[in-house]
């Protein structure tokens, strides 16, 4: 999963005193916002202007996106709070793919996956003709978009497992520990700050995972409220941290990458080398099938399409909404997934694992807070 930003311009007088002249809104490449003019409330009169880029809605520049009212020049947005409701809907997709994930029948997760790639792909390719990125991406940085994709794609197949194999909402949990390990292995790779305060979401989070996998030498050997074996339980877990870190690990590459490589490029690379893996992978484990029944084959395809669309409807909360606010709305997932799996898979959780969802929902909650304000801090430093 890619988190894309946005910033801010800096403030700047107009040179002379000719009034400048309002550019037409448009957008680069990567979606980025354009800075345009724009008068500052307060100093009309004085003839000085100031240079800002906004953000409001859709990412585009003023005056496009804002009403302007009155002669102050304030702007209102298109639709408040509707980043937060495409973060709600991105969600949603996402759990209700998980679910179709938990009644395929008789097909490996590797398999889906490769499915999963296919859609990426022919999403992905129009895109990269459009804005003729090429298929390889600059030289310097081709390195890391392998690792991004190798990366990616195995966080997807290791998640794929671990919701076959144990309760969905245990599994959708523990893959919200990824913001936490972010920040460690930024801390180690990237040398970013590391504070009291994120070592204790960390514990948190770890905290979590436990009451979430109930190990026997903590809990005794009779675990309840699990599916299947208790062996298959424990490899799910593992699965599940597996891919909360190589999740966390291609988000520390993405921000090592930074923006010299077009999104769709990155997310290219991730359906490439992930169908490439998972071909191979299901030739070595002879594990390539058809689906025998229309349903599961169905299945199929509404995966990659609610993929899909989860995954368009994050990019657009992500463009005309802090990601602070949007992380914090994703837990949204948690509690769609234990909605569904009550209601559709007649599983109820324990309560070691809504225990462990608290925990994990709170570290994961803090951490964007603290990266939300830090974030605010800055912007406010840089307008001085």
């Amino acid at each position: 999963m890619v988190l894309c930003r946005g910033g801010e311009g800096d403030a700047a007088p107009a040179a002379g005193g000719k009034e400048p002249e309002v550019p037409s809104c448009q957008e680069d490449g990567a979606g980025a916002v354009q800075p345009c003019l724009r008068p500052a409330p307060g100093v009309e009169a004085a003839g000085t202007e100031e240079r800002r880029a906004c953000g409001c809605c859709s990412g585009m520049s003023w005056p496009c996106c804002c009403e302007a009212g009155g002669a102050g020049g304030i702007k209102k947005a298109v639709c408040p709070g509707l980043g937060l409701f495409y973060t709600i809907l991105s969600a949603f997709l996402f759990s209700v793919a998980s679910l179709f994930l938990k009644k395929i029948e008789d097909v490996h997760s590797v398999e889906v996956s490769a499915f999963r790639c296919v859609f990426q792909m022919a999403f992905v390719l129009p895109g990269l003709i459009y804005y003729k990125t090429g298929f390889l991406g600059p030289k310097g940085k081709r390195i890391f978009l392998f690792f991004r994709g190798f990366l990616g794609s195995t966080a997807m197949v290791l998640l794929y497992y671990a919701y076959q194999v144990m309760p969905l909402a245990d599994a959708t949990v523990i893959t919200f520990t990824s913001p936490v390990f972010t920040s460690l292995l930024a801390w180690i790779f990237l040398k970013e700050k590391y504070s009291l305060w994120d070592l204790l979401f960390t514990l948190f989070a770890i905290t979590g995972v436990i009451l979430i996998a109930r190990p026997p030498f903590l809990f005794g050997s009779h675990v309840t409220g699990i599916e299947g074996s208790y062996t298959n339980h424990l490899k799910g877990t593992i699965a599940a941290i597996m891919s909360t870190l190589s999740a966390a690990s291609t988000i520390v590459i993405l921000r090592k990458v930074g923006k010299s490589v077009h999104y769709f490029l990155s997310i290219w690379y991730y359906a490439v080398i992930g169908l490439i893996g998972c071909v191979i992978a299901l030739f070595v484990l002879n594990e390539w099938r058809l689906p025998h029944c229309g349903r599961d084959r169905v299945f199929l395809i509404l995966i990659g399409l609610l993929g899909l669309g989860g995954q368009v409807f994050l990019t657009k909360a992500l463009q005309i909404e802090k990601a602070g606010p949007v992380s914090i709305m994703r837990t949204m997932d948690v509690v769609f997934a234990f909605i569904l799996q009550v209601l559709f898979l007649n599983h109820l959780p324990t309560w070691w694992t809504v225990g462990g969802a608290l925990c994990v929902v709170a570290s994961s909650s803090g951490t964007a807070i603290r990266k939300w304000r830090h974030s605010v801090k800055k912007a406010k430093e840089r307008e001085f």
